[in-house]
């Protein structure tokens, strides 16, 4: 059966806008099928959403907080309806699993509701009175936001930067990345519906357009998700107007294992936390350090439980690993492989190819182990975003801890022990947004616990009410009795 091509259009001020300049994406597990026709925004369409949300602005910061609170529950009501449809088109155009995309949607439903059960309380405003004084520390909306998001968990991405930024006044235009921009772009516009005209603006398009937005002098809020060097153009263009940014930039997450785990036991997880979404997202386990004294008996096991990773298309209910998402991000992580092969590392590429015929027409990969590995090799040193893991072996905690912290990265990590009093303080020790024990992976995440990184992992936290501070200003009011 031949698969639906999806029409995308740009989306400004509640108003379809389109134009003859469009581009194609295509399935990342079969090159062959056109997924999406989207329509390029250019810097004059970027220039018009930013206006139409500044106008819109203007009004939905007098909005009650209450009736705020209201539509963007109604809003993720209406993202809740479009998972069926959604997450077969996610699929499709970023070659994730049907499981992983549907996660994605879901995840963002509950971080936009979260996000809104929180808004009430938090910006109720403080006062702070005596026989003299009395001060009022209001928290109000800084105004437009731009919100530029990856192709890798689109949905749920966006929603930690919308949500916020729409519970506590702001309005926002939202740049999809131009390898997945289908899906989110048409759950945007249903949530949209939801809202007045120019709260939620939609515009595609390649560096000119995030340039043209992230420069806007009516822009006064930027949350970026993705690499650090466009991090550093996004920084670079904010400071012309002095604005307010987020960057979360990924990182080289390490997965710290003690002497005294349960091997069998934790295996599974890990995997887990390194192969979902065939390693492509920007908290996964990136880099392994194992106590010599086990580190045979765990590379052994490892290997037998990757070794049952199936690798196909996303569709294929069989598969439990997709391909990777483009051919840069392809071809990088093949070089990877290929200069461990070269060096006296050992490779072991695993799994199990569904469909082989077919893996000549997609990104597919298969889950690699490399083992006897060099701390300061590439492998090791770098962010990988595909699925290949390396094993190093380390002989003393000190060790460990100096080698886990010696990274420019800075975003998650993990202790695996069953000495949690240890664990807690192996984990207190390492330099890291955020450190998980006996687990790294999507579960390990919660929505009451600021996520984001330090060095060059980022600037700022999303999720819990930190994420809200973030798109508030604080105007202190005195009055002298």
């Amino acid at each position: 059966m031949k698969e639906t091509v999806e029409k995308v259009d740009l989306w400004i001020n509640n108003t379809i806008v389109s134009s003859h300049d469009q581009f194609e994406i295509r399935d990342p597990g079969r090159l062959s099928d056109v997924v999406a026709q989207v329509t390029k925004g250019t810097v004059e369409i970027a220039n018009m959403a930013v206006e139409a949300a500044h106008r819109a602005f203007l009004t939905w910061r007098k909005v009650d907080v209450a009736e705020r609170i209201n539509m963007v529950l109604a809003a993720a009501v209406a993202l809740e309806l479009e998972i069926p449809h959604l997450s077969t088109l996610l699929v499709r155009e970023h070659g994730g699993l049907l499981g992983e995309a549907m996660t994605d949607l879901g995840y963002g439903v509950g971080v936009t509701q979260f996000t809104a059960g929180i808004a009430q309380s938090f910006l109720v405003p403080e006062v702070i009175e005596d026989e003299n004084t009395r001060i009022e520390i209001a928290k109000v909306p800084r105004g437009v936001t731009v919100a530029i998001v990856p192709w890798n968990f689109p949905i749920v991405l966006t929603m930690m930067k919308l949500a916020p930024a729409l519970v506590t006044g702001n309005t926002i235009v939202v740049k999809p990345s131009p390898l997945a921009p289908a899906a989110i772009t048409q759950a945007l516009k249903k949530m949209a519906a939801e809202l007045p005209p120019g709260v939620i603006n939609v515009v595609t398009g390649d560096g000119d357009v995030g340039a043209a937005l992230t420069s806007h002098p009516l822009v006064r809020k930027i949350s970026f998700t993705g690499g650090v060097q466009t991090a550093k153009h996004v920084m670079r263009d904010s400071s012309s107007s002095i604005k307010n940014i987020t960057l979360e930039l990924g990182g080289n997450d390490p997965a710290i294992i003690l002497e005294d785990a349960n091997i069998a036991e934790l295996m599974p997880n890990l995997v887990r936390g390194i192969f979902t979404r065939s390693g492509q997202i920007c908290f996964a386990v990136k880099r392994v350090y194992v106590p010599k004294s086990i580190y045979n008996q765990f590379f052994d096991t490892m290997c037998q439980v990757v070794d049952e990773i199936k690798v196909g298309h996303g569709l294929d209910p069989q598969a439990t690993m997709g391909p990777v998402n483009n051919k840069v991000q392809y071809q990088f992580v093949k070089d990877l492989i290929e200069q461990a092969k070269q060096s006296n590392a050992t490779v072991c590429e695993l799994g199990k190819k569904l469909s082989p015929d077919e893996w000549n027409s997609g990104y597919y990969i298969l889950p690699t182990v490399v083992r006897d590995v060099e701390h300061s090799a590439k492998v090791a040193c770098c962010e990988q975003f595909g699925p290949v893991i390396p094993l190093i072996p380390y002989q003393s905690v000190d060790q460990v801890i100096e080698m886990a912290n010696d990274s420019e990265f800075g975003l998650c990590s993990s202790v695996w022990s069953s000495d949690r009093s240890h664990a807690l303080e192996v984990a207190r020790q390492i330099e890291a947004g955020s450190t998980f024990i006996n687990s790294h992976n999507i579960e390990s995440l919660d929505v009451r616990m600021p996520f984001g990184g330090i060095k060059q992992s980022g600037i700022g936290r999303e999720f819990s009410e930190v994420s809200l501070a973030d798109y508030i200003e604080y105007h202190g009011i005195r009055y002298m009795k």
